[in-house]
């Protein structure tokens, strides 16, 4: 860290060009960079879950997660691409199950605050999108009747699934097996969110006032902020506490997959059509949330062809441990992305309407800048996670669901 001789400016506004390592940040950047805060953000549990939350269903959903016992081909496992060491991503350009898939494979880290899921928003649960990579070909290439038979042989998934929903996979049909465990699995996703990091820790200082605190914020990393927060007009999209509006836009990206121009990614169009098709959305039977208070209101949704090569705006928290970049891993460093954007060619937008997004003509200076800006969004350690090797008492079914024994709770 680099400490530097602050004085009012950065929080008041107030000139003070002459004293040497002060960035000033006028009001109106100020309430922008407090808009990004605070972190992390409070718990809340997921209504159309019933296990949210639940401790058995974090240590099930854990076990699930890593059990390569669900593919058939008993090869693969959703641990297989999601992997801590990476920040739950896999470091490569696109995924590979049983076969390569066409997008690269995003991080789960705070998963359980975003709206919509996967890159195109074809769910919009974290339990119906933890469905999703299983049924996959080209992930685990399984099926309802394949999970379901699993947990129903296996004795000890059985007791612990019985002691989560409070009846044995074998109470219940192939169909809602797989959806308890896509729940299972949400559950302990929900648990996979990043730390304070080194920015939130100078917008607190800014909030409360502490210079001293604040002067301890890297010169480099002040710089790339307020172009992060002013000519780069990156917190248009990367907004608020998780550095993402949650939404889609069209970046420039190319949709052709493998460079065959008949084999493209519809992006957000394709994903509207695959969310309403779905049974597994939150206005099908399995919501657990019977006022379906947590139903997104899909019926107005329509697949138009704006929504073609619209990509979902990725959190920013822990960007420097998630690349290659972009939903087809193109760019393999954040220097790349900013090239990307300083470079952008326009014709690759969207035709009709306005676009938000115009060539930054950024300099390699305030690229770098940027880069230090964006590198204060990673934790300094890893976060908190036993791992999937440890010791393990058999299950004893001794009570079943047990709702109070939330994981969360003070």
């Amino acid at each position: 860290m680099i400490a530097a001789a602050v004085g009012t400016a950065w929080l008041t506004g107030v000139t003070q060009a002459d004293e040497p390592g002060v960035i000033e940040f006028d009001e109106g950047e100020r309430s922008r960079i407090l808009s990004h805060g605070p972190w992390p953000l409070p718990w809340t549990p997921d209504r159309s879950n019933r296990v949210s939350g639940n401790v058995h269903a974090i240590d099930l959903g854990e076990r699930l997660f890593f059990d390569e016992k669900l593919s058939p081909k008993g090869n693969v496992s959703c641990g297989s691409c999601h992997i801590a060491e990476y920040n739950w991503t896999d470091g490569v350009k696109r995924g590979v199950g049983q076969a390569m898939v066409d997008r690269n494979t995003p991080t789960l880290m705070n998963m359980r605050h975003h709206r919509w899921f996967a890159l195109d928003g074809a769910a919009d649960s974290l339990w119906s999108q933890s469905m999703r990579p299983i049924v996959d070909p080209r992930e685990l290439a399984s099926n309802a009747a394949h999970v379901a038979k699993h947990l129903r042989q296996d004795a000890d998934l059985s007791c612990r699934y019985e002691k989560t929903f409070g009846a044995s996979p074998a109470a219940h049909s192939d169909e809602a097996v797989l959806v308890g465990v896509g729940k299972l699995m949400a559950a302990f996703q929900e648990t996979l969110t990043t730390d304070v990091t080194p920015f939130d820790m100078f917008r607190d200082a800014l909030a409360r006032g502490d210079q001293a605190a604040a002067a301890l914020y890297p010169r480099e990393a002040r710089r790339g902020l307020k172009i992060f927060i002013g000519k780069g007009n990156c917190s248009t999209c990367h907004t608020g506490p998780m550095f993402s509006n949650g939404e889609f836009h069209n970046i420039g990206v190319s949709q052709v997959i493998d460079g065959d121009a008949k084999k493209v990614d519809g992006g957000r169009r394709d994903g509207i059509r695959k969310l309403m098709a779905s049974k597994f959305n939150l206005l099908g039977p399995y919501n657990d949330d019977t006022n379906r208070a947590s139903a997104v209101q899909i019926s107005h949704l329509k697949p138009e062809q704006r929504h073609f090569g619209e990509f979902k705006t990725p959190s920013l928290r822990n960007v420097g441990y998630t690349g290659p970049y972009m939903h087809n891993g193109e760019l393999h460093t954040l220097e790349h992305v900013l090239n990307h954007y300083t470079e952008l060619d326009v014709k690759r937008l969207h035709a009709g309407g306005p676009s938000m997004l115009k060539p930054l003509r950024l300099t390699n200076a305030e690229t770098a800048d940027l880069v230090a800006f964006l590198q204060t969004l990673n934790m300094d350690r890893a976060p908190p996670w036993r791992g999937k090797e440890y010791a393990i008492p058999p299950c004893v079914l001794k009570d079943k669901t047990v709702e109070s024994e939330n994981y969360f709770a003070p």
